[in-house]
């Protein structure tokens, strides 16, 4: 893809990550003045690192267009959006791809793109031994998720969106419809519209917890009667001191926690909108690239 992006005349400054935290570093630290775009390439870890650090930039670096060379463990963003996996549509959609305004979600101060969640998900999360998930990818999480169905011991949570009280035997806030990759937990949800959906998963126990996850696999999950999705624009969680919450497949947080709603937070680059020729035109502009 470099070499396309140079053939297309842009200037490209890579920014090389080596342990957790650089990309937030960099993304904290750019300067907007000399740089039209970021593109991610890594996984959804990745770009959460680097929407927290553009939070934190001083130099107005939030205004970048954000767009995405997906080579992450799960990829949720790119199944959300579509985004291409062939090096030449990537170079065109960096290059020429339309820019639209995205909402975020905040937990307890930490921004997420996707999700946050808290209960049986965000314990899976914690869980993962890294260096498996290095080796297996994917794999690391389907051997945690069994070994939660054995040690996890399903507490209940209290719940509130926008002032009314649910309790749960889990929680995920959805900032967008997928979930674990192109598995679907809340259809309705958007990260173009200022709102999250909570769902609710009612009846706790290894047993619901196995169905809850068979129903997200084949695709049937929001159809389960005890699992309710309500919208709203903060939530609040309460549940056993320091528990985890995860957001976009990283513990970011611990209970209690309070989640909102960030309207037209960050801006992202979206293939569907992306016009660009079957031969990449000349371009000027500059690209920055954090690779993990």
């Amino acid at each position: 893809m470099l070499d396309l992006l140079h053939e297309a005349g842009a200037e490209v400054a890579i920014w090389t990550t080596t342990v957790r935290g650089d990309a937030e570093r960099y993304a904290a630290a750019i300067d907007p003045l000399q740089f039209q775009r970021i593109v991610i390439a890594g996984g959804d870890g990745t770009v959460n690192e680097v929407i927290n650090g553009l939070a934190e930039n001083k130099l107005g670096g939030a205004v970048l267009p954000v767009a995405l060379l997906p080579l992450g463990t799960a990829n949720v963003l790119a199944a959300e959006i579509g985004a291409p996996f062939a090096p030449e549509e990537i170079a065109r959609l960096a290059l020429h791809g339309q820019t639209r305004p995205v909402c975020l979600g905040r937990a307890n101060g930490r921004r997420f793109l996707l999700m946050a969640g808290a209960g049986f998900d965000a314990h899976v999360v914690a869980g993962v031994f890294r260096p498996l998930k290095r080796r297996v990818g994917k794999t690391a999480y389907v051997v945690e998720t069994l070994r939660q169905f054995v040690v996890f011991d399903f507490p209940t949570y209290d719940v509130t969106i926008d002032g009314k009280s649910y309790r749960a035997a889990s929680v995920i806030v959805a900032n967008a419809r997928s979930y674990g990759g192109p598995h679907v937990c809340a259809p309705d949800a958007s990260i173009e519209a200022p709102s999250l959906d909570v769902c609710l998963f009612l009846s706790k126990g290894p047993l619901h917890a196995i169905r809850y996850a068979t129903a997200l696999l084949f695709g049937r999950l929001p159809r389960l009667s005890d699992v309710r999705i309500v919208r709203g624009r903060k939530v609040t969680v309460r549940g056993p001191a320091e528990d985890p919450i995860q957001g976009d497949g990283d513990i970011i947080a611990a209970l209690p926690g309070e989640v909102v709603v960030l309207p037209d937070a960050v801006n992202l680059v979206f293939p569907d909108a992306a016009q660009a020729p079957a031969t990449v035109r000349p371009s000027t502009n500059n690209v920055g690239e954090s690779v993990p």
